[in-house]
């Protein structure tokens, strides 16, 4: 198919200028019935289908001479504007029609053109369709005239420029046209389509990507044939690319002695963003904000998939073949933990099986063969067969054979009108909507240009799915199976994006129903005038096992500072991406209105922000003048039921009303007030552990405090780094708790210094286990696993287990009521010659054990009797010394101090303690070497 096309066309006679053009396409007219428009959509997919071979050029006429053609594409923070140029010469002897042709991605808005012809400037500027209308009357009236054909391709539109010139005349084109890419399967992709037609002496592509947080990956796959395999030339560093594709004249010549261009296809960029935590990217920038959320790390929620497929007798021969293809490869990737059943329908309804039964390798095996001996035939009874899944998932759900943290959807795969049963399709519509339960989707895949693409987004996008449609003579069963590897790993469900009061307006959808690992959920929104210097957002979520709230923050200024320094980027991206966004969003809400009025005031909406931010949209036309505006051209993106409102925008993370939700700070985000405001310097601790605790901290320094005497006793652990010590075991509370030493870099003082560079809390009760490294905090739960970075503020929730983690500070693990435990993060200067990061582990006295905890901490739960005498004046002045009676042995300690690092990390706070050399010989239970363990969850062996 061809694609749809924005034409303007000048024709130029002697210097006089004219307008001819023949309208082919229709005007939206909100005042047809659904009947009607119904009708009309069935009358025009039948009817555009008749240019799908033709060649397409990007510049035609015969004797031209295309001087250059040029594409420059910017992308800053996922958002483009791309430049299309070219500037062409009339080099025969009579006048002729030259057209400019670009193929621009249906996502994308053109957002400005201008056409310079032999001195004479036209200016586009984007007006509402009505105004629009009105003035292209006027010129037509004086017998100028300007016009769209529609047509369709897969995910492309035209635009089309046509220009009658004398002999000699010099024409330049130049084209905008913004969009957002969207994260599939772990990258963004962008493309741009290079078909000059002929050999031009100045090709050149340029694409220039900067994006704030640094670029992890950027690729150009060659997608133009092998003769420029080696053609585009890459530089990146941390934060920015270029990628350029300059093929000289022999280079683009299909042959050495060849008049004709090789160039001829997609020009493809790849790329991926750094992401140092999962809570995502906040920017702000230009008043606006953007949120960019793609956590990974996370264990895959358990699905529940009915497959719905279409068998009716269009299905017959290719498509069928294909569907079946992609259905048995899909079958093979359900894992254990999902649930399956397939439908299959014509005029009649069949099920393989009327439960939801587990994907066990036989299970899969008799639905593979079920389908591979389906024979397609007969009509399309679309209504039922999707009432009959959803009567499977909720008899499924209502009977508890899926699991309550599970996502639930059905895929429905068709590739026609419904024929038989209830066929007006609102009905059908409000049908499913009415059965849907909120925590199911629909997904539904329109197979071919026959079906109804439009009915299948907005059943699609009333049920928290998406559409999508599948080229039945491009490869349907990869498309159909790529599609499928978007939704197979679902990694969250009910997300939220919050902000605190009155510090934003205007905010895009910021709850969505699901996440797909390798996409990305993006909220956009206006800032509120304000003092503060920081923007804080809150994302609430569900996890495998766990609810998780993570916090991120970002400076209002900084962004703004670095675009302008920044030569090739996007100042207003923001700005104009959340407009982008907001446009696309309204136009999908209006695809749904219930009513007249409804559907009215969301155009409107629409109609202020496209012209604002001049986007020519389904609703808006592009009015192209000269510059004393004497002639007019007018461009147009009408709505296409081919393609829906927005198929190219639509998020697979669901879609629901937009709910802007006042987010007060948690309890455990706030700091408690030290004892003496004299020691709150620095860095002021966040923890809500009690004042006086047991710590082991630095390399590593215990310090017990007992609470029966009020006394802290101090001693140190010199062992090898590797070794795992035991700080707390109690097999009555099914709790262990243990750290991994981590050596410094080299020798100091003929001693390599060790820390605990890792510490494990191990719940055998709950089956849970939280590892805490310098690095990351990993939760693991059964076969789930989560990882996390210490660069976000998050709190997380598996069984009765809270993680609270504290930005680059610090981690508190709470299970049940009973036990609370600290760990601080220490950073050290990444070059420093001698010292790692480590860190501090804290744990309160009024933990509740059982009467078998042990542990090198555990043990003195209930504390010994400790008697301390004969205090006298030591070998170091500052120092006292005396003799401890302890656990029936006497032990020479030394008063000293160590350091309690909870209020102020840098200096900390002085703790005078008792110390008991000899790695605490006569104060611990045996020797310390007892304490040395083999993994990071053992429990303690009896001593």
């Amino acid at each position: 198919m061809k694609p749809p096309v924005f034409l303007l066309c000048v024709l130029l006679f002697c210097q006089s200028w004219a307008f001819e053009f023949v309208i082919d396409g229709e005007w939206e007219d909100e005042s047809l019935g659904p009947l009607d428009q119904y009708q009309s959509r069935r009358y025009r997919r039948n009817t555009l289908t008749s240019e799908e071979e033709e060649d397409f050029q990007a510049i035609q006429g015969k004797d031209i001479s295309v001087k250059s053609y040029k594409m420059e594409s910017r992308i800053t923070s996922r958002f483009v504007h791309t430049t299309v140029k070219s500037s062409v010469v009339n080099s025969g002897p009579n006048a002729q029609s030259i057209s400019f042709n670009v193929q621009i991605p249906k996502r994308a808005f053109i957002n400005n053109f201008t056409m310079n012809v032999n001195g004479i400037t036209f200016i586009g500027s984007v007006k509402e369709k009505a105004v629009a209308r009105n003035l292209y009357a006027q010129a037509r009236a004086r017998g100028k005239a300007a016009g769209i054909v529609r047509t369709n391709s897969q995910a492309m539109e035209t635009f089309r420029t046509e220009v009658h010139v004398p002999p000699g005349a010099k024409v330049e084109f130049e084209l905008h046209y913004q969009e957002m890419l969207q994260r599939k399967l772990g990258f963004y992709k962008h493309t741009l389509h290079i078909q000059p037609g002929r050999l031009v002496p100045l090709l050149q592509v340029d694409v220039y990507i900067y994006e704030p947080n640094g670029i992890k990956s950027v690729s150009a796959p060659n997608t133009l044939g092998e003769q420029f395999a080696e053609l585009t030339k890459i530089t990146q560093s941390k934060d920015k690319a270029h990628i350029v594709f300059k093929p000289t004249l022999k280079e683009q010549r299909k042959c050495e002695n060849c008049t004709e261009s090789a160039v001829d296809g997609v020009f493809t960029i790849m790329y991926d963003v750094q992401r140092e935590s999962n809570a995502g990217e906040l920017q702000v920038s230009d008043g606006h904000f953007i949120h960019f959320f793609a956590p990974s790390d996370l264990s895959p929620l358990p699905k529940n998939i009915v497959f719905v497929i279409d068998v009716s007798g269009s299905m017959w021969g290719l498509k069928m073949k294909q569907t079946v293809e992609a259905m048995k490869a899909i079958l093979d990737d359900l894992s254990m933990d999902d649930h399956f059943s397939v439908i299959d329908f014509n005029h009649h309804v069949r099920c393989w099986s009327e439960d939801m039964v587990p994907a066990s390798s036989i299970q899969v095996d008799e639905a593979k063969k079920y389908i591979q001996n389906i024979k397609p035939n007969g009509g399309t009874n679309i209504n039922e067969a999707l009432l009959r899944a959803v009567q499977i998932l909720v008899k499924a759900s209502s009977e508890g054979v899926i699991e309550p943290r599970s996502v639930s959807m059905i895929i429905l795969v068709s590739d026609g009108d419904p024929t038989v049963g209830e066929i007006k399709l609102s009905t059908i519509q409000k049908n499913v909507k009415r059965v849907m339960k909120e925590e199911f989707s629909l997904f539904s895949l329109g197979i071919g240009f026959d079906v109804d693409f439009d009915f299948l987004e907005r059943i699609a996008m009333d049920n928290r799915g998406v559409a999508q449609r599948i080229y039945a003579n491009h490869g349907a069963s990869a498309q159909l199976k790529e599609f499928y590897s978007q939704v197979s790993s679902p990694l969250l469900r009910s997300i939220t994006i919050q902000f605190p009061e009155n510090t934003v307006s205007d905010v895009t959808q910021n709850h969505f129903d699901k996440f797909f690992s390798g996409s990305e959920v993006i909220v956009a929104g206006k800032l509120q005038p304000t003092e503060l210097t920081t923007l804080q957002s809150f994302i609430t979520a569900s996890a495998a096992n766990m609810d998780l709230t993570i916090q991120t923050e970002a400076d209002v200024k900084e962004l703004d500072s670095e675009l302008i320094s920044q030569q090739h980027s996007f100042p207003g991206f923001a700005r104009q991406m959340w407009a982008y966004i907001t446009v696309n969003q309204l136009l999908a809400e209006r695809s749904l209105a219930p009513t007249a009025n409804k559907k009215r005031k969301i155009t409107q909406r629409i109609v202020a922000l496209a012209v604002e931010h001049q986007f020519v949209t389904p609703l808006t036309a592009m009015l192209v003048e000269s510059e004393d505006q004497a002639e007019r051209l007018i461009a147009d993106s009408p709505k296409d039921s081919k393609h829906g409102c927005c198929s190219g925008t639509a998020s697979l993370s669901g879609r629901l009303p937009v709910t802007n939700v006042v987010y007060s700070n948690p309890p455990w985000i706030m700091p408690t007030a030290p004892s003496d405001p004299k020691e709150a310097t620095g860095e002021q601790a966040l923890s809500v552990i009690p004042n006086r605790v047991n710590i082991v901290d630095n390399d590593p320094h215990f310090i017990i405090h007992l609470p029966k005497t009020n006394m802290d006793i101090c001693f140190n652990i010199d062992s090898k780094p590797g070794h795992i010590l035991n700080l707390l075991s109690d097999t009555g509370k099914g709790v262990t708790i243990n750290g991994q030493l981590v050596g410094s870099k080299k020798m100091k003082n003929n001693k390599i210094n060790t820390y605990f560079g890792t510490i494990s809390i191990y719940s055998k009760t709950d089956g849970v286990q939280v590892i805490i490294g310098t690095d990351r905090i990993d939760l693991t739960e059964g076969r789930n696993n989560h990882s996390f970075s210490w660069e976000a503020t998050a709190e997380l929730m598996l069984s009765r287990t809270k993680v609270a983690i504290v930005k680059e500070q610090q981690v508190t693990v709470t299970i049940g009521e009973d036990i609370s435990v600290m760990v601080l993060l220490h950073r050290v200067w990444k070059k420093h010659p001698v010292q790692v990061d480590f860190l501090g582990f804290y744990i309160p006295n009024d933990n509740e054990y059982s009467s078998q905890v042990h542990g090198l901490i555990g043990q003195f739960t209930h504390g010994p009797k400790v008697k301390v005498y004969g205090v006298h004046e030591g070998a170091d002045p500052k120092k006292k010394e005396a003799i401890m009676e302890v656990k029936g042995n006497k032990l020479a300690v030394t008063r000293g101090w160590q350091k309690d690092y909870r209020r102020d990390k840098k200096r900390g706070s002085d703790v005078y303690c008792w110390f008991v050399h000899n790695n605490g010989k006569g104060f611990i239970d045996g020797s310390y070497s007892s304490y040395i363990l083999p993994r990071l969850d053992s429990f303690l062996p009896s001593l």
